[in-house]
């Protein structure tokens, strides 16, 4: 295995409050479960807990792709009406490329849950050779919001030149074009 071949994942909890100490973090660790039983190939993160300050926000995601080599960034929080919400606008900043499915799966998968996901600001974006994904805060939404939109996350990886990616079936089945599926 080279390098080349893992798949790199920046991880970014975006908190007033969990970056200041008033209260943990849950996002980075809901995250790392949930790559722990999805992922099949091989993979490690790079993570970053910091405020709601959209400089800050968009000098971490040009960090983590162009100087760290993330093939994959996903952020947690910042992304509801309030305020200080600014995830959007700096994932938007950064942006070579909108993805605009995403979002649109975000909050389609949320409103099965809860009405207010209709509030959620949430994007997904592409920097140089890098998915960036906006996701919720909480870690129950996290898995539900990754649950229900995971399944195309390895094929853009792919199309965008990265690792190739694989699941764990038996947790979740990621889908590829038949003639973009590797034979062993």
């Amino acid at each position: 295995m080279t390098a080349k071949d893992e798949l790199l994942i920046g991880l970014v909890s975006i908190s007033d409050r969990a970056s200041s100490g008033v209260y943990e973090d849950a996002g980075i660790p809901a995250l790392k479960d949930w790559f722990g039983a999805t992922l099949a190939s091989p993979w490690r993160m790079e993570m970053r807990l910091i405020p709601d300050e959209q400089p800050l926000i968009e000098s971490t995601l040009k960090e983590l792709v162009d100087k760290a080599g993330c093939h994959l960034v996903l952020t947690t929080g910042g992304t509801g009406p309030a305020p200080r919400d600014v995830t959007p606008e700096a994932t938007l900043a950064v942006a070579d490329k909108v993805m605009p499915g995403f979002g649109e799966q975000m909050r389609a998968v949320s409103l099965k849950y809860v009405p207010t996901a209709i509030l959620s600001r949430q994007v997904a974006v592409i920097r140089k050779g890098a998915l960036i994904i906006n996701l919720p805060g909480q870690p129950k939404a996290i898995k539900e919001t990754l649950d229900g939109l995971f399944a195309a996350v390895p094929y853009c990886i792919d199309l965008i030149g990265g690792p190739y990616i694989e699941t764990n079936e038996a947790v979740l089945k990621a889908f590829r074009p038949k003639s973009a599926i590797r034979r062993n």
